[in-house]
């Protein structure tokens, strides 16, 4: 059993990126998705230096050994990725956690550091892509579903929650 009081929640470093993407893309095959996914995910699940620079990310360790993160992305504007609209204002990214350590509350403690952090930015709430699978996740942490968005799968759609900070 995993002690959650020993996990640490620290300030990703660039050097960390290499490990974020290969938590991305393991959390998301964990779902069983099919393998043509992950070329069109390749760029959105690809945690680069600049990414970790240029947003707000965080990761949950146990000794030394990085088990999960998150990200939080402020978009200045309304636009569309393709056919998908991305709403204005600051978006939980990513949260993913290392399938071997899914189901020990270390997705429910970056969420309550995220919330944490982003009160502290004045920031009211975040808006989540959310994957259909993880949607009773957020459901039981109080994030409020607003609609299914289309997704850069083809024919997939994929809900939109809101998350209070307050």
């Amino acid at each position: 059993m995993t002690d959650l009081q020993k996990i640490q929640i620290e300030k990703a470093n660039l050097s960390d990126s290499k490990i974020l993407t290969e938590i991305a893309f393991a959390a998301k095959r964990h779902w069983d998705y099919p393998d043509n996914y992950f070329e069109i995910w390749k760029e959105e699940l690809t945690i680069t230096e600049r990414y970790v620079n240029e947003n707000i990310v965080y990761h949950a360790s146990l000794d030394n050994s990085i088990l999960g993160f998150y990200s939080i992305v402020e978009n200045k504007s309304n636009f569309f990725a393709g056919e998908i609209f991305v709403q204005k204002g600051f978006w939980l990214e990513h949260i993913f956690i290392r399938p071997d350590f899914h189901k020990f509350g270390i997705g429910r403690q970056l969420i309550k550091h995220a919330k944490m952090i982003s009160k502290d930015m004045k920031i009211d709430n975040l808006l989540i892509f959310v994957d259909p699978f993880a949607a009773g996740f957020y459901d039981k942490i109080g994030a409020k579903f607003l609609y299914n968005s289309k997704s850069s799968i083809p024919d997939r759609l994929i809900p939109v929650y809101d998350l209070k900070v307050q």
